[in-house]
This record gives C-alpha cells, sequence and structure tokens, in this order.
C-alpha cells in the first residue's frame, strides 16, 4: 500500500489497526481469555496469547494511538512512496502486540527484540545524521534483551515450562530467595534499558533524529511502555523483593528529577518533550516499585494518561515543525494568532502532562502522590520528591506551550518568514540579522493533520472530567499487576488529602516558576550534568572494539602450524585429562585384528612417514594419496561401503584440486631450520599418541549405542530404505544435512569472492631443458591418453554416477557420492583437455550451487504436508517406493557439483582480466596460430 498510495497508505493501515482493537475488546472478558499454537513441541514453546485486564489495557494503547499516529502520518509525511515505513512501523504495532498478549516467554523475547529491532530501522532511515543515534539506540535496548533473554533462560530451567502465566504462579518465587533476586535485577535492567531509565536513559533523547510519527509512536506511547509493561506484569512475584523496590524506587525517582532538569532547559520542542517522556516514565518506574494496590492502580492510570498527552504533544509539535519549519523556540514568535487549533490542543496536552484539573493528567498524578505519602517510613520524603519533580514538570510544561506560542521581544524582532513546509533542522539567518530568523507568520494545518492529535488531546479531557469511565479497565488491569482483585473508584475530587494539598502548592511554584522565568532561565541554563550519556555508551562501544581487536590479534597470522597448534594442544590436553578417568581396556581389543588390518597400518604409517620427509610438494600429495587410498580400502574391509566410497572420491577430487594449486606454487618446500621443526614433532606424536589411546580405550564399550540400535531396527520400516547411512542423513537427520549443505554452498561462495578479490599467482613456466620434440612439451600430443579414456569412461561415469544416486536409499550411494562421482567425471574431462580453456565447463556453477540448497529447503517445506518441516512423504508409484527424500538428495547433488566445478574453472584457469594472456588465447598483435584454432575447436565441442 506504501507504493501504491503513498502517504495515502496511512488511511487504510489507521482503519485495520482499528478494527482489530475493537475485536480485542470484543473478545476480552472478565477472566482472562487464553489460545495457543503448537509452535516448537519438542521444546515446549507454544505461540501462547493470554488476554487479561493489564494487556487489554496495553493492546489498545498500541492499536488506539497506532491508529491515529498513522492517521497522522498520512498528512506528515511528504508525497512519494513510503512503504519501508508503514511496513515497519506496522511491524513494530504487531510485535507491541504479540509483546502484551504474549503468554509464553520465549514468545515475549522474540517480540521484545522485534520492537528493537523496528526501531532501529526506524530511525536509521530518517536521515544522514541518524546512522549513529540509531547505533546506539540498538546497542543499549539490545543489551536489555539480553538481559530479558538470561531472565527467561532461568525461568524456564527452573519452573520447567515457558508459559508465562505457569511461571509466575510457581511458589518458587517464595521458596527461592536467590533465585528471585537474580531475575528480579534481569527484568529490571531489561525493563530500564526500554523505558529510558538512568543509567540506559541516553538513548530516548538521541533517537529524536526519527521523524515525528516515529517518536510519537515509538519513544513516547509504545515501545518505552514495554518496559512498563514488563515491570507490570513481574509485579504479582517482585513486589515484596527487597532489591526490587530499591532498584524500581532510587532509579525512578533520579531519571524522574535528571530527566525533568534537563527538560526545563531545552530550546528544541522535540529534545523537550523527549526528556520529559525520560522523567514522566521515572514516575512510572517508582510508583510500581512500591508495589502496593494503590500504587499499581496509580501507575495503570498514569500510563494511560501519559500515552494520550505525550502522543498527542509530539505529533503539534510535529505539526508546529512542518508548517514553520522550526522547533527552536527562539526562533517561534506568536504562532498562536495565525494557528489557534493547534495552540489551544498543545495547551490541553501539555496542562493535562502538567497535572492541572480537570484534566486526566491530575487525576493520574494525585493517585500517584497518594501512593508515595501512604509509604511507611519515608512515605512524606518520597511524595515530597514527587512533587517537586511535578513542579518541573508544570514548568517545563508551561515553556513548550509559550516557547511554541509566545511572543518573542527583544532585539530578535521579526524578519524573514520561513516558508511553511522548509526543513525542521532549517537554522539559516536572516541577511544581514545578528541571530536566528524569528517565525511569526504561519498558516494553521489542514484539519486532517491535527485532528488525531486534536482526539488525544480531547479524551484526555474527556477522561478528566470523567474518570469513572476507566474505573473497569483500569481495575482490572490493575487486578492483574497486582495479583488480587482490585477495586478501583476513579474521581476528580477525593476531598482535602495531602495530595491534593500538594498538588496545589505543585501549581503554586510552578506558576510562580513561569512567571519568573526570565530571572530563573541564566539559572537553569547552567545546570548542566558533569557526565554525558552519549559519552558513555560511544565510550563502551569504542572499548569493545578495541578489545575484540586486541583478542583478533592473538590469531591473526597466516602461519597454518599456528592455526592448527591450537586443536593439536586441546587434544593432548583433554586426552591428559581423562586418562585419570579411564580404568584399563576393553577385553575386545586386539580380539579382531586380521592381518590385513596390520598390513593397512603398517601401510599408514610409511604414507605418514614419507609425508612428513618428503621435500618435493608432488612428492608429498603422492605419499598423502597413499593414505587416503589405504583408508579408502580399510574402510571397505570394515563394510563401512558409504565411508569407503566417499573417502575414494574425495581422495581423487583432492588430489586434481592439488595439482591445480601446485602449478602455481614452487616445486619443493622452504627447508625449515631443525630447532623449529622439535615441537611440532612433539605435538603431532602426542596427538597421534593420544588418539590411539582415545581409541583404545573407547572401543568396545558397548556395541551400539541405543540411537543406533533405533536406526537399524526401525529404519527400513519407517523410511523405505534399507541402507542406514543414507536414510540417517536425508530421512532421520535431514536437517543436519541441510545445514551441512549450506555451509558447503557458502564455501563456494567464498572460493568464488576469494579467487576474484585477489590475483591468483602466475603457473609456473615449462621445463625448457626437454627437448623440443618430447612429447611432455605439447600438451595436444601429451593428452591423447586422456582424451581417449575420457571417450569410454565419460560416458560410464555418468551411468554410475545416475545409479549410485538413484540406489543410495537401498545400496551404498547417495546424492553426496553420486556426485563426488559426477565431479570426478568433471575433472577426467578437465584433465583431458589440452588447454585450460578448452577444459572449461561452462555450467552455471553458481547457479547450480543455489538451486542445490533451494532445492533441499523447498523440500523441506514439502514436508509440513505431513507435520513438520523436512518430514520426508512416501509413496508407492507402479511397484517402486518413492520418497521426497529423493529430491532432497537432487538438492545435494547439484550442490556439490556446482562447488567441483566452481573450483576447477576458477583454480584451473587465468583469470580474463590478468595482465598476461593465457599461452594458448592470443593477444591484439598476435593472430591466432592453427593450434589455437584447433583448441577452440575442442572448446567448441
Amino acid at each position: 500500500m506504501g507504493r501504491r498510495l503513498g502517504r495515502a497508505a496511512g488511511w487504510p493501515i489507521s482503519a485495520a489497526l482499528l478494527g482489530v482493537g475493537l475485536l480485542v475488546v470484543h473478545a476480552s472478558q472478565p477472566e482472562a481469555v487464553t489460545a495457543a499454537v503448537p509452535w516448537m513441541p519438542t521444546l515446549g514453546v507454544e505461540l501462547a496469547l493470554r488476554l487479561d485486564g493489564l494487556s487489554l489495557l496495553f493492546s489498545l494503547l498500541v492499536l488506539g494511538v497506532g491508529a491515529l499516529v498513522m492517521a497522522y502520518s498520512a498528512r506528515y509525511l511528504p508525497p512519494g512512496r513510503h512503504g519501508s515505513f508503514y511496513g515497519l512501523m506496522t511491524l513494530f504495532a504487531a510485535a507491541m502486540l504479540a509483546l502484551v498478549l504474549a503468554d509464553d516467554v520465549v514468545l515475549l523475547f522474540v517480540a521484545w527484540e522485534a520492537t528493537t529491532l523496528c526501531s532501529f530501522f526506524l530511525i536509521s532511515r530518517s536521515g544522514a545524521g541518524a546512522r549513529e543515534p540509531a547505533i546506539r539506540t540498538l546497542l543499549v535496548t539490545a543489551a536489555g534483551g539480553l538481559a530479558l533473554l538470561s531472565a527467561v533462560v532461568v525461568m524456564v530451567a527452573q519452573v520447567g515450562s515457558t508459559r508465562l502465566s505457569v511461571i509466575l504462579a510457581d511458589p518458587v518465587w517464595s521458596e527461592d530467595g536467590g533465585f528471585t533476586t537474580a531475575v528480579a535485577v534481569l527484568v529490571a535492567v531489561a525493563a530500564f534499558t526500554k523505558s529510558a531509565q538512568l543509567p540506559f536513559q541516553a538513548w530516548l533523547p538521541d533517537s529524536m533524529v526519527a521523524i515525528t510519527p516515529v517518536s510519537a509512536y515509538l519513544h513516547a506511547a509504545a515501545m518505552v511502555k514495554a518496559g512498563i509493561y514488563l515491570l507490570l506484569r513481574f509485579s504479582p512475584v517482585m513486589a515484596d523483593v527487597p532489591v526490587w523496590r530499591v532498584l524500581l524506587i532510587g532509579c525512578g525517582l533520579t531519571t524522574a528529577l535528571v530527566g525533568a532538569l534537563a527538560a526545563v532547559r531545552r530550546y528544541d520542542l522535540k529534545e523537550l518533550l523527549a526528556y520529559s517522556t525520560m522523567s514522566q516514565l521515572g514516575l512510572l518506574v517508582a510508583t510500581i516499585g512500591i508495589g502496593t494496590p494503590a500504587a499499581l492502580t496509580a501507575a495503570v492510570v498514569h500510563t494511560a494518561a501519559h500515552a494520550l498527552f505525550k502522543s498527542a504533544l509530539f505529533m503539534l509539535v510535529g505539526v508546529v515543525d512542518h508548517q514553520a519549519g522550526t522547533r527552536d523556540m527562539r526562533r517561534l514568535s506568536g504562532l498562536r494568532r495565525t494557528m489557534p487549533v493547534t495552540c489551544v490542543a498543545m495547551t490541553v496536552a501539555a496542562a493535562s502532562m502538567a497535572g492541572v484539573p480537570p484534566l486526566l493528567g491530575f487525576v493520574s498524578k494525585e493517585s500517584m502522590l497518594d501512593a508515595f505519602w501512604e509509604v511507611p517510613g519515608a512515605g512524606p520524603v518520597l511524595a515530597v520528591t514527587v512533587a517537586l519533580v511535578a513542579v518541573l514538570t508544570f514548568a517545563y510544561s508551561a515553556r513548550l506551550v509559550i516557547g511554541a506560542f509566545g511572543d518573542q521581544t527583544g532585539d530578535r524582532a521579526a524578519a524573514a518568514v520561513t516558508p511553511a513546509g522548509a526543513t525542521a533542522d532549517e537554522t539559516a539567518t536572516a541577511p544581514g540579522s545578528s541571530g536566528p530568523t524569528v517565525v511569526t507568520e504561519v498558516a494553521e494545518a489542514r484539519p486532517a493533520f491535527w485532528v488525531p492529535a486534536v482526539i488525544l488531546a480531547v479524551a484526555g479531557v474527556v477522561l478528566g472530567l470523567a474518570p469513572w469511565l476507566l474505573d473497569r479497565l483500569v481495575g482490572d488491569a490493575a487486578s492483574a499487576a497486582s495479583g488480587s482483585t482490585t477495586q478501583t473508584h476513579l474521581t476528580l475530587w477525593h476531598g482535602v488529602t495531602p495530595a491534593l494539598v500538594l498538588s496545589v502548592c505543585i501549581i503554586a511554584l510552578g506558576t510562580a516558576a513561569v512567571l519568573a522565568r526570565a530571572r530563573l532561565e541564566p539559572v537553569v541554563q547552567r545546570l548542566r550534568s558533569p557526565v554525558s550519556g552519549l559519552a558513555v555508551v560511544d565510550g563502551l562501544r569504542a572499548r569493545t572494539i578495541s578489545a575484540g581487536q586486541r583478542v583478533g590479534h592473538l590469531t591473526s597470522t597466516s602461519a597454518p602450524r599456528r592455526h592448527l597448534m591450537v586443536p593439536v594442544v586441546c587434544l593432548v590436553a583433554l586426552a591428559a585429562v581423562a586418562a585419570a578417568g579411564v580404568r584399563g581396556l576393553p577385553d575386545v581389543v586386539g580380539a579382531r585384528d586380521l592381518p590385513l588390518d596390520w598390513g593397512l597400518l603398517a601401510l599408514l604409517a610409511v604414507g605418514t612417514l614419507a609425508a612428513v620427509v618428503a621435500r618435493s610438494r608432488v612428492a608429498a600429495i603422492v605419499v598423502l594419496g597413499v593414505v587416503g587410498f589405504t583408508m579408502t580400502v580399510w574402510f571397505f574391509s570394515l563394510g563401512a561401503a558409504d565411508v569407503a566410497l566417499t573417502q575414494l572420491l574425495v581422495e581423487i577430487l583432492t588430489v586434481v584440486v592439488m595439482m591445480l594449486l601446485l602449478r602455481r606454487l614452487p616445486a619443493t618446500f622452504r627447508a625449515d631450520p631443525k630447532r623449529s621443526t622439535v615441537l611440532p614433532a612433539v605435538l603431532a606424536l602426542g596427538a597421534g599418541a593420544a588418539t590411539t589411546l582415545a581409541v583404545l580405550a573407547l572401543t568396545g564399550r558397548r556395541e551400539m549405542s541405543p540411537a543406533g540400535e533405533y536406526y537399524v531396527r526401525e529404519g527400513e520400516a519407517v523410511t523405505g530404505g534399507a541402507n542406514v547411512v543414507n536414510t540417517i542423513l536425508v530421512d532421520f537427520r535431514a536437517f543436519d544435512t541441510l545445514g551441512e549443505l549450506t555451509v558447503l554452498g557458502v564455501a563456494g561462495l567464498t572460493i568464488v569472492v576469494l579467487l576474484r578479490s585477489r590475483q591468483l599467482l602466475p603457473i609456473g613456466p615449462l621445463d625448457t631443458s626437454r627437448a623440443a620434440t618430447s612429447p611432455l612439451a605439447d600438451a595436444r600430443a601429451s593428452s591423447v591418453f586422456n582424451r581417449v579414456l575420457t571417450r569410454l569412461v565419460g560416458p560410464l561415469t555418468v551411468v554410475v554416477s545416475l545409479l549410485l544416486f538413484l540406489r543410495g536409499h537401498q545400496e551404498p550411494g547417495g546424492g553426496f557420492i553420486a556426485a563426488l562421482v559426477g565431479g570426478a567425471g568433471f575433472a577426467l574431462a578437465y584433465l583431458s583437455a589440452p588447454s585450460d580453456a578448452a577444459a572449461r565447463v561452462r555450467w552455471p556453477y553458481l547457479l547450480l550451487i543455489g538451486l542445490g540448497v533451494a532445492t533441499g529447503t523447498l523440500t523441506g517445506f514439502l514436508g509440513y504436508v505431513d507435520g513438520s518441516f523436512l518430514t520426508p512423504l512416501h509413496a508407492d508409484l507402479l511397484g517402486v517406493h518413492l520418497t521426497s527424500a529423493l529430491l532432497f538428495d537432487v538438492g545435494v547433488y547439484l550442490a556439490v557439483v556446482g562447488v567441483v566445478l566452481t573450483t576447477l574453472n576458477l583454480l584451473g584457469r587465468p583469470r580474463p582480466s590478468a595482465h598476461r594472456a593465457p599461452p594458448d588465447v592470443p593477444t591484439e598483435d598476435q593472430p591466432p596460430t592453427a593450434d589455437h584454432a584447433r583448441t577452440e575447436e575442442v572448446e567448441h565441442a
């Protein structure tokens, strides 16, 4: 819709959110309503939802405010396509709705992280200067996500269930103080990061680089409320935990005071609202920390009031910014005369934030003052502290309205008028003036622009005059938050109470501060924090990167021996530790030895020793081939036909690939000093001894594992395949094979990237000492044998490859082995060609890799027909048993062949961009020769 309707897509999206809100209200019942769909049944994780009073309140805030913000965006955004904006905003609304309805802690965490990612992308898309604020926001909120994940893991491990309602009802909270304290700290940290509480508050003002609809929704009404919701949800089991109360009340009141002091200093209207949001959230957190039913009721009321007035204020500031082209109150003068509707709506919303009767903000503020006053012992002190924050709240609320719509006096007379619709960050000065341009004449926005904000402001008036309309909603939410039935009777007049006296003092002191603002302004501007929150975040980020670099430098070497030394040393160390627990060797060791075993063992030892002492690279590959082929024979002798075939084919292809590399390397190894060979020799002998002892110690401990017994006993009946190895790979553990298939595909892509980003070493020159008449000097003459052999063996290789592929489910074979046979056929075709250009196989190898991974994945989705991902489907056709595992094997085949062709094509031929033309390709000033013509003919064939 964002692409088709442009900014007008906000209207249907708004209607859709309102429709979902009506469905939620219709589904609500006096008792909690639950629903669940299996998600990860083997782990006991479900897509479980629970609609009670608390989740209903937050759902209505998410959907109601979200609908109005979407409608507001339809006028705020410039004409054009806005698919990404609306997509992210709608995804955020869905994530928040899932968060407040989640009755599974895994679902809760996933939704929590989804809101973090949506916030990051919505901030980062707001312009060139949004990159760093988006990163800082992501780092802070993602750190809170890790704390929440830790809490989830601890709770699930302790309770044994992922159901949130089951976890909260478990008696472990009162029985295990250490567990309760740990979870309390983790949940509090997670909530603090999302709700911008000290010491995690810096991201909220920093995120104001985002456009106004994002700020109004995510950073005023919805995302920051995720932390408040989390605290309220866990309040029933945490209210009496000392560390919970200390953290919430201490950090909450400190954040409220610091945020209010920062707000009264700000000239940017949106920045002022950001710090005021931080302050109001601090009051909410502290109120939740009290934990009494009255305090939780007050927190619920203020949550609703704050969502209404703060989202309205953000949207109205956006109207001013859009029309006047600036948010700097020093550049705005007299707009109340030209923007009367916006002025009245902002005044009403700001008065609600200041706690002026008869608005909803006054009702919620009085409720909070009552709750703090009733705290045993420290009640009056806490209430007076809250009253001080409320005085500052009154002051910055008035500063917001006066700064946006008051008259500027003094030397900065109105100069040029900034045209409506100018950019928000414009700071140009009028020609010849000594200060910034003051905007005085700005037209009122069209009704469609300010109506959503006016609706929210009017809601604050209506609910302030008739707060009993919220009795049931607030009562149910407070009951869910307190864990006990809470009767709520909201009213505008409570009689003469300490809260009323404090309210009168707040309004009086706030009014005095507004009247004396000219004298207080210099004092206020000198109130600066010695520590910058953003500097702390950036410093931690820089130190983390620096620490990572230092750790990385420990292994940043191109010497293979240093990399190989780590696993070898670990193997020896593990063997030394494990040796203490091994008592004797099984009696079966040596009972089944055959003369063939000893002969193969001797051949392996000779090949290994020869590889160690070899000085020629070709000789080293030859003797390593002896080791590989000996292992192949040994596997065959032990009855492991599938493993033997795989070993044989991999050995063949390895030799071919290594020969392609050897052409570009020196013929012999570099001579190392004898002293440098001592340590590798000791480690090699130690690793060999450790491996040998491990084999002897572990062999014969049991005939077969329970899993192995199951595969042998039930494999054919379950899968229809008699080849246990293949059925394990493509039926029982197909997901593992899909992962390995994906890794193989990534390896192929890595080969392409590396070989295209780095120039290959040139191929070494031919030995000119040979006689010109020697057959070895002519590639065409010396490849006669291979070319004849390829004509005979090539078709046979294709037949064998297909045969192994089709029979793999019943006999030794399968997609991987068949693909290796096919790869060996391509290698033979390559070796029989007279030149590199003629050897090139022009198949789209990258496409083959992609098709292989895609085929395996799509086959997995077919499994949903019968239950779950990668479940094999079976059918009988003309007496032949067919299974979807065969299609999965097609994916394996394609990917393996693609990787083989990638290696042969890219390692075997010089890059086209190489400075030196290949020997068989004529340069521009050299005409084609007869040999080149023959080469082209062979290549075409």
